[in-house]
């Protein structure tokens, strides 16, 4: 396909999708007969027929609005208004304004074929102190939000936690740092559940527990911004994961029957350096020990020995009862793969493995710390399948920022994507030709959007926006 049969819309809504069905025997189809070059391939057909493609986004990083119908501040709130926090000295304001432009968003979702949507839920909109008393026009927008989404054929996946955690709470518990927030989140969740289920039928509790307490609750460069000692990420990660479990727990009581639920997180990615048994047998191993603090202790109810032989006087506080609430049954995984965590080689150590380093010359996209490793896609839910007896695997985040700057004809033709979507969607063809449980795919994201401490240096989106004028165009 030649980029000028192509309209500029027409682009972002298929090449920017480029391999979101595409495999390696579907091109060598292509190959063998050229006169297909003149029509797009079936873009679904080397993927289960049910197969869920959606787009995925955050709140607090595309709605603005922070101040309107009685939000109160998140942690993130506070954080980018802080001196020297983020890269570009930006804020989430007014972000992408997606509060008022959501109709707009959900064309722009339909243009792309895309059949399901994962956003969050800004918890300060619900409870603006954290806890107490409901707002009661907190989840007025996502009632608006999630019956145009229905209207146009997109089935809504909703995540209760990405991060902007009421400002209230981390003022009067220290946040997670706290089982009180733990007891709050569980309550925010019954809250939602209640009220939302009828039109939700999946609910992510938690999104990435690892890089929130890593970046946030020890380097310091994440909302809520603390530099914790070991023993207190260690802590605020258990209080998480407890979070999590009462959250599993609350909405099996008040959320409609037959609602499922489960976490999204970004799973330590453990790969064979060389695909041998040995070397996969190793990865398998890393894979649970490097995860032991959450993903490993939710899945089996209990904290690994080699974690707390490690852990030592740093390990968690925690009692029986804690471990039980974690482990309570959950119906999928959700998992955000962009980038091999680690090459694993087989070793004769206490470990049994080894972790290769990655050589200078390595790759990376624009975003220095997104190194392509597009097998992460194939090992990440393999591994999780096999480990844990996983039978429900989404693929929650998969996505590349890119230069997304226009040509000399006004295109944006966005081919460090399409390379990076490309190479990552074969592989995830691999996984599920292989029987590994991978239900559905949400790419991130949807537009560009408050990259975080990047601010709006790093674009993902499969729609360029223009910040100053919020103008979305296909990228």
């Amino acid at each position: 396909m030649s980029f000028d049969r192509l309209s500029r819309r027409q682009f972002g809504g298929i090449a920017s999708w480029v391999a979101l069905a595409q495999s390696t025997e579907s091109a060598q189809v292509g190959d063998a007969n050229p006169s297909q070059e003149s029509r797009p391939p079936d873009w679904h057909s080397s993927f289960p027929s049910d197969f869920l493609w959606g787009t995925a986004t955050s709140a607090y990083q595309i709605e603005g609005a922070v101040k309107e119908d009685g939000r109160g501040p998140s942690i993130w709130d506070r954080y980018a208004h802080t001196h020297g926090t983020i890269s570009d000295h930006s804020n989430a304001d007014t972000a992408t304004d997606h509060y008022h432009l959501y109709r707009e968003d959900v064309q722009l979702m339909k243009a792309l074929g895309a059949k399901a949507y994962r956003f969050s839920i800004a918890w300060p909109r619900v409870f603006p102190e954290g806890a107490g008393t409901p707002k009661p026009k907190g989840l007025d927008f996502y009632d608006r939000l999630l019956d145009e989404l229905l209207a146009n054929g997109i089935e809504p996946f909703a995540t209760l936690y990405h991060w902007d955690l009421p400002e209230a709470l981390q003022a009067r518990f220290g946040g997670w740092t706290s089982r009180d927030t733990s007891k709050a989140f569980a309550d925010y969740a019954a809250h939602v559940a209640t009220h939302l289920s009828d039109r939700v039928n999946h609910f992510f509790t938690i999104n990435e527990c690892s890089r929130h307490v890593h970046l946030g609750h020890g380097e310091g460069a994440d909302a809520p911004g603390l530099k914790l000692s070991r023993s207190g990420q260690n802590q605020v990660r258990h209080n998480i994961a407890l979070g999590h479990g009462l959250a599993v727990q609350a909405i099996r009581a008040h959320a409609r029957a037959g609602t499922r639920v489960g976490p999204a997180e970004n799973a330590v990615s453990c790969i064979p350096a060389v695909e041998t048994p040995a070397n996969i047998r190793a990865a398998e191993i890393a894979t649970r020990e490097l995860n032991a603090g959450y993903l490993t202790l939710m899945l089996e109810g209990k904290y690994t020995d080699a974690y707390l032989a490690q852990a030592g006087n740093d390990a968690p506080k925690y009692s029986a009862e804690d471990l039980r609430i974690i482990s309570s049954p959950i119906d999928f995984v959700g998992l955000n793969v962009y980038t091999p965590d680690h090459y694993v080689v087989a070793a004769d150590n206490e470990r049994g493995f080894t972790l290769a380093p990655f050589p200078a010359s390595f790759p990376h996209m624009k975003a220095g710390w997104l190194r392509p490793g597009p097998e992460a896609i194939y090992w990440v839910p393999r591994h999780v399948a096999k480990l844990w007896n996983v039978k429900s695997i989404y693929i929650t985040e998969n996505g590349t920022s890119g230069s997304d700057q226009p040509a000399a004809d006004g295109t944006v033709y966005d081919v460090d994507r399409i390379m990076y979507l490309r190479n990552y969607l074969t592989q995830l063809q691999r996984a599920t030709a292989h029987g590994v449980p991978v239900l559905g795919y949400f790419l991130w994201g949807l537009m560009d959007n408050f990259e975080w401490a990047d601010g709006y240096e790093q674009r993902f989106g499969l729609y360029h926006v223009d910040f100053a004028t919020k103008r979305r165009t296909p990228s």
